[in-house]
């Protein structure tokens, strides 16, 4: 049996990640089979050091129009049976913000979610999106695929994930959080609160102007999910709350397969 570590990490700006060099030893010390990155903000000709290659990665790509913006690339040990970009919505695809992987024994998604924005001007775009990807998973487990997706899906799902709950705001909306219950009554486990049904203070996101990390102030919107057949594989699930390089840590989990 062979256990697969499965990380999720929103860079925010991998070019700062690398100059910073907290991205190349989080890689180095970590060693994910898998890793999915979310804002990346950048196109794999504008990164000149990818130590990924050296350590043996395939990179896949999936960049935003819009230079500088949003962005994911999946890092992976072992090659993919098949990759698809997008979920085959042009509106969604000009922003580069899923990979689906598929590995034979399961189906990996990681993907970068939209922010609904200020004053809620995205919102909509944002449940949009949230209906595509659904979609998507459904149609992934009604061929009878195993699935796991990931990413930062831009909501905290419960009061347990955010320091100061307000459902005014978005991230906490009650439309938003209402779709990750669609999420689980359509078949699929938040590994980690699975995992850790109780635990308070874990989150994965700080906002950085306001020195919120030192605080713990923060928002569990990183999430890796599997559909309901893989849960008993799935070994551990953690955050990486004291990973710096990014107002995000990194998730993950641990897959016995």
């Amino acid at each position: 049996m062979a256990t697969l570590r499965i990380c999720s990490w929103n860079v925010n700006g991998l070019r700062a990640g690398l100059r910073s060099g907290n991205f190349p030893a989080w890689l180095e010390e970590t060693a994910p089979d898998i890793a999915g990155l979310q804002e990346v903000k950048a196109r794999p000709e504008q990164v000149e050091e990818q130590p990924w290659l050296e350590a043996g990665y395939e990179a896949t790509w999936h960049s935003a129009e819009e230079p500088g913006y949003s962005g994911a690339l999946l890092l992976t040990k072992q090659a993919p049976a098949d990759l698809r970009l997008g979920l085959d919505t042009p509106e969604f695809e000009r922003e580069g913000r899923v990979i689906e992987a598929d590995y034979g024994e399961f189906v990996l998604l990681t993907s970068y979610f939209p922010n609904a924005g200020r004053k809620l001007a995205r919102l909509d775009f944002k449940l949009a999106y949230y209906e595509a990807f659904l979609e998507r998973i459904v149609a992934l487990r009604d061929e009878g695929r195993s699935v796991v997706f990931m990413g930062d899906l831009n909501v905290a799902h419960g009061e347990i994930d955010v320091a100061r709950p307000n459902e005014k705001e978005t991230g906490f909306l009650p439309v938003e959080r209402a779709w990750v219950d669609r999420v689980i009554e359509s078949g699929f486990v938040d590994t980690f609160r699975a995992l850790h049904p109780d635990q308070a203070d874990a989150y994965s996101y700080w906002d950085p102007w306001r020195e919120r990390r030192k605080r713990n102030i923060g928002w569990r919107i990183d999430y890796v999910f599997v559909s309901e057949d893989l849960l008993p594989s799935v070994r551990s699930a953690f955050i990486e709350h004291e990973q710096l390089g990014s107002d995000h840590c990194p998730v993950g989990i641990e897959l016995d397969l």
